[in-house]
C-alpha cells in the first residue's frame, strides 16, 4: 500500500481524532493523555527536525511539513502535555486549528492517492 495512503488514513483515524478530544474538551481531558502529548510532541519535533535537515540538504519539496511540524505541532503538544489542565485557552484552539487543518490536508491527499490508484488500475487492465 502507497505509504502517502497510510500516512493519510493514520492523521485522519489516529491523530485527528486525539487532537479534536484535547483540544474540545479542554481541563476536562484525561490526566494520562496530557504525558501522551508530552511525550507525542518530543517525538514529532525531534523525527521532524531530523526529517526537515534531510529534506533541506536534499531540496526536498516536502521540507514545509517539517518545518510546520518541528516548529509549531511539536511544541505545541509539549507546551500542552506539560501545562495539563493549566493550559492556557488559545493553545487548545491552536491545537483545534492544526486538527483541522490535519483533516482537511490529509483528506485531500487521501482523494489524490485514491485518484492515483484508480488510475495505475484502469492503465492495468
Amino acid at each position: 500500500m502507497d505509504s502517502h495512503l497510510l500516512l493519510s488514513l493514520f492523521h485522519i483515524f489516529a491523530v485527528v481524532p486525539l487532537l479534536l478530544y484535547v483540544a474540545l474538551n479542554r481541563a476536562d481531558t484525561a490526566r494520562p493523555v496530557y504525558g501522551v502529548l508530552l511525550v507525542l510532541g518530543a517525538i514529532v519535533t525531534l523525527y521532524h527536525g531530523y526529517k526537515g535537515f534531510n529534506r533541506f540538504l536534499t531540496g526536498s519539496t516536502g521540507l514545509w511539513i517539517s518545518i510546520i511540524h518541528f516548529l509549531y505541532v511539536g511544541p505545541l503538544l509539549m507546551y500542552i502535555g506539560y501545562r495539563g489542565k493549566d493550559t492556557p485557552r488559545y493553545a487548545y484552539e491552536l491545537l483545534a486549528l492544526f486538527a483541522f487543518g490535519a483533516l482537511g490536508y490529509h483528506t485531500y491527499q487521501l482523494i489524490i492517492s485514491m485518484n492515483i490508484i484508480m488510475d495505475d488500475a484502469k492503465n492495468k487492465s
